[in-house]
């Protein structure tokens, strides 16, 4: 039973920061933009995240530098591919590129730190419960986040008007530009609000899942997070399964080679990634007579003059 618990709780641990990135490249690509330097904001967010809770001795000051953090490369996003109409692919990568850089420079001083990760909630009674206890009740804050935030994310593309409206930007830009919508605002906020989803996420590694900050040490969960929102086929409630089922397959790498499976180590902390490859290919496959993504994905939108 302890080991069952053990095991959950890890997937928990492992899953969060792919559905915190997911969640926010997902309303990005349902407003019409992709952006493919989630990983690159992930890697930024989570130095300065670090850099911010070592400094103040605040895990919320470390998260919100994170989001800052995020943001803000999402915004350099913005303008090349929105306001100067650069190519989106072309701009994702380069942004992933100088994510890597930027956070080696401002994390090269807290390498080697350590500071107390994000508390776990307790409700005596409750969190005491074996089994249900700890996983529902005794989570930290960053996870309970995470679902909340899909949830509101769902409720605000389909239940509201501002949703619907970001939605037709990304199904149809030039109608919804026809409607008076302003579409570049739409997709701006968008991207922002990816960005800081992104941030968000890189910050919850070095604040609750490991209590340091090491360079590269999202070790490409930016990617994984864009396979995510494809798997999820840009539905909020989809993406909470794939995020977890990701994230068990990337436990079970780590207890395979613990429990001494006659695998190569190699192939096993691959797994994740060929995973992700494999779930592309087969819906893919399963899309060859349509596909439900926004019309509008990666194209660039000039406005009228």
């Amino acid at each position: 039973m302890e080991l069952v618990e053990a095991i959950i709780l890890a997937v928990l641990a492992a899953s969060t920061p792919l559905l915190l990135a997911a969640t926010g490249e997902l309303v990005t690509e349902r407003a019409g933009v992709l952006n493919l330097g989630v990983e690159g904001m992930m890697i930024v967010g989570a130095a300065c995240g670090f850099g911010g809770a070592w400094m103040s001795g605040s895990i919320i000051v470390g998260a919100l530098c994170g989001i800052i953090a995020g943001t803000l490369l999402s915004l350099i996003f913005a303008l090349m591919t929105l306001g100067l109409a650069v190519n989106q692919v072309a701009t994702g990568l380069a942004l992933t590129i100088l994510g890597i850089g930027l956070s080696g420079l401002i994390g090269a001083r807290f390498v080697g730190e350590k500071i107390t990760p994000a508390p776990h909630l307790h409700i005596p009674g409750l969190t005491d419960i074996p089994l249900a206890g700890r996983i529902l009740f005794g989570e930290d804050g960053f996870v309970y986040l995470s679902l909340a935030l899909v949830v509101a994310v769902w409720l605000f593309l389909y239940k509201t008007r501002a949703g619907l409206i970001l939605r037709a930007a990304g199904d149809n830009h030039v109608s919804a530009h026809a409607l008076g919508y302003p579409v570049l605002r739409i997709r701006m906020y968008a991207v922002m609000f990816g960005g800081a989803c992104a941030g968000l996420a890189g910050a919850y590694l070095p604040l609750a899942y490991t209590p340091f900050f090491i360079p590269g040490m999202t070790a490409g969960r930016g990617w994984i997070a864009l396979a995510l929102v494809v798997f999820a086929s840009w539905r909020p409630g989809r993406l909470v399964i794939g995020a977890y089922l990701f994230g068990a397959v990337t436990i079970l790498q780590l207890h395979a080679q613990g429990w001494g499976v006659g695998i190569p180590s190699q192939f096993m902390s691959a797994l994740p990634y060929l995973a992700t490859v494999i779930v592309l290919v087969l819906i893919s496959r399963a899309r060859s007579g349509g596909s439900t993504a926004p019309a509008a994905l990666g194209t660039v939108f000039v406005p009228d003059r």
